[in-house]
C-alpha cells in the first residue's frame, strides 16, 4: 500500500471519528467545571455572577479568534439572525446556568450531573416536533429512541424520588464526609431536582435553536462570540436585580472563585459551543446531547474523592437507567447514518462514487459502439 494511499486512509478516519472526540472532549470539561463550579460556590459566591464572569470571560478568549478566522466568511447579521442569538442567550446561558447552579447548591455536584443526562431526552422530543429528527415508529431504530427517551425521564424521575441507602466508601470517611453529610442534611433534593430539570429543558430548547440558526448563520465562532456576548449583558441584568445592593458578591480575588470563572468560561463555554456547533451542522442536535452520561461517571468518581460528596443507592440505579435510556437513543441514531443496514435509505452519491459511475457508463458505451462497428463489418462482410 502506498503511502498516498495510507494518508488517504488517516484522513478518512480522522473525519470519522472527529465528531466523537469533539463531543468526548466538552464532557470531560463538563465533569471539571461541575466540580470546580462545586467548590467556587460552597466558598460563597454567587451563581448569577458566576454566570456573568463565565461568558464574559469566554467573550474576551474568542472575539479575537473570530475576528481573524471569520473575516473572509462572516456573513451579514441579519434581524432574523440577531433575535435568534438573544433567545439563544436567554435560554442556554442566563436561565439554564443559573437554574443548574441553583439547584447544584440544593443537592450536588454528581447528583446535579446525573439528573442532566435527561437532556439527550428533552433534545431528542423537541427535535422531533421541530422536523429536525425525523421518526417513523414502524422502524427499530425509531422504536428505540422513543424508548430510550422514555427509560431516560424514568431513571432522572428514580434518582429524585429514591433515595435508598447510602453506599460507603472507603475514602469518604473521616472528618471531611461529616462535614459534608451535615451539608446533605440541608439539602433540599426536591427543589434541586426540579430547578437542574427546568434548566435541562431550556438547554435542550438552546441546542435544537443553535442547529436552526447555524443553517442561516453558518460561522460558528462568530456565533459563539455573539452568544457569548449577549449572555454577558442578559446575565448582567438578572444579576444586578438578584444581587441588588450586595455589592461583596461581585468581588473576586486570586482563589478558586477565579479559577472557576476562567474555566468555565475558556472550555466549558467558549470552547463547548463552538465544538458543539461544529458537530451539530454534521450530526445534529441529539448526538451532540446523547454523550451526557460520560460526565456523570467522571462527576461521581471526582466528587466522591474531592467533595466528599455521599452516594445513595437509589441515585446509582436511577444513574444506570438513565445511561441505558441514552444509549438506547443513541444505538437508534446510528442506524439513521448512511450505510447502515437497518436505514432502509439511499447512500448519498459522492464525488467518488460518481466518477466510478460515469467511467462504468463510458466504459459500457465503448464495448457498446465496439459490438456495433464489429456487427456492421460482419454484415458487410457477408453482403
Amino acid at each position: 500500500m502506498s503511502m498516498e494511499s495510507k494518508t488517504h486512509q488517516l484522513i478518512q478516519l480522522y473525519k470519522k471519528v472527529k465528531p466523537f472526540l469533539g463531543v468526548i472532549s466538552v464532557q470531560f470539561g463538563y465533569a471539571g467545571l461541575s466540580i470546580i463550579g462545586k467548590f467556587a460556590l460552597n466558598k460563597g459566591m454567587s451563581q448569577y455572577v458566576f454566570t456573568v464572569y463565565r461568558y464574559a470571560i469566554a467573550t474576551v478568549v474568542i472575539a479575537p479568534f473570530a475576528f481573524v478566522l471569520d473575516r473572509k466568511k462572516r456573513l451579514k447579521l441579519t434581524f432574523s439572525v440577531f433575535a435568534k442569538i438573544v433567545m439563544l442567550a436567554l435560554l442556554g446561558p442566563v436561565i439554564c446556568q443559573n437554574l443548574f447552579y441553583t439547584g447544584m447548591k440544593y443537592t450536588t455536584a454528581t447528583y446535579a450531573r446525573a439528573i442532566d443526562n435527561v437532556l439527550p431526552a428533552f433534545a431528542f422530543s423537541m427535535a422531533w416536533i421541530l422536523g429536525l429528527e425525523k421518526v417513523n415508529i414502524r422502524r427499530w431504530r425509531c422504536q428505540a429512541k422513543v424508548l430510550g427517551t422514555i427509560v431516560t425521564v424514568g431513571g432522572a424521575l428514580l434518582m429524585t424520588l429514591v433515595k435508598g441507602p447510602m453506599l460507603s466508601l472507603p475514602w469518604t470517611n473521616g472528618n471531611d464526609h461529616q462535614e459534608a453529610t451535615g451539608a446533605a442534611n440541608k439539602q433540599d433534593v426536591i427543589k434541586g431536582s426540579l430547578m437542574i430539570l427546568a434548566g435541562s429543558f431550556c438547554w435542550s430548547a438552546f441546542t435544537n435553536l443553535q442547529a436552526i440558526t447555524l443553517k442561516s448563520y453558518p460561522t460558528e465562532l462568530s456565533l459563539t462570540v455573539l452568544i457569548c456576548l449577549m449572555s454577558t449583558l442578559e446575565g448582567s441584568i438578572l444579576a444586578l436585580a438578584m444581587e441588588w445592593g450586595n455589592l461583596t458578591a461581585w468581588s473576586i480575588h486570586l482563589d478558586v472563585k477565579l479559577l472557576a470563572a476562567v474555566y468555565a468560561g475558556v472550555v466549558a463555554s467558549g470552547f463547548s459551543i463552538y465544538v458543539h456547533g461544529q458537530v451539530m451542522k454534521e450530526k445534529g442536535p441529539v448526538f451532540v446531547t446523547a454523550f451526557n452520561p460520560l460526565s456523570t461517571v467522571l462527576v461521581a468518581i471526582i466528587g466522591s474523592f474531592f467533595l466528599y460528596e455521599a452516594m445513595y443507592l437509589g441515585s446509582v440505579i436511577g444513574a444506570i437507567v438513565i445511561v441505558a435510556g441514552i444509549y438506547m437513543v443513541l444505538w437508534g441514531k446510528s442506524q439513521d447514518q448512511p450505510g447502515s443496514k437497518s436505514s432502509g435509505e439511499k447512500i448519498a452519491p459522492t464525488a467518488q462514487n460518481m466518477a466510478t459511475t460515469n467511467e462504468r457508463i463510458t466504459t459500457s458505451n465503448q464495448e457498446f459502439m465496439a459490438i456495433n462497428v464489429t456487427s456492421i463489418k460482419s454484415i458487410d462482410g457477408a453482403a
